[in-house]
């Protein structure tokens, strides 16, 4: 599984995860830092990434989508890279696990 994180999260959180999640990148690192929301989803779901945000938006756009793509949405409020990244690579398994379920498209980490 390949995380695309959203612009809300530091590029400096992919070299971490990829240990983890390899193939994971974030907006700015893929040159789509001005792109919609709905774009972002588009090519989320047509380069097989699951997305991952704090935006609440999200929610509701994937759900309309069809849950294409997956989504992990954090609410964890304004905390560090590290808290972030541990968040992330602490859920691991249960990510995995929720998204292999095809009835899953939303997984919060609180």
């Amino acid at each position: 599984m390949k995380l695309l994180l959203d612009e809300n999260l530091s590029r400096r959180l992919v070299p971490v995860l990829e240990t983890r999640f390899p193939g994971t990148s974030q907006v700015v690192l893929l040159g789509m830092e001005s792109s919609t929301d709905a774009q972002l989803c588009d090519y989320a779901a047509q380069h097989d990434f699951v997305l991952c945000s704090k935006d609440d938006d999200f929610r509701r756009l994937v759900a309309a989508r069809g849950y294409q793509p997956k989504l992990v949405l954090l609410a964890l409020g304004n905390v560090a890279n590290a808290a972030v990244s541990d968040a992330l690579l602490a859920a691991a398994d249960r990510l995995e696990q929720a998204f292999s379920d095809p009835m899953t498209g939303v997984v919060v980490i609180e």
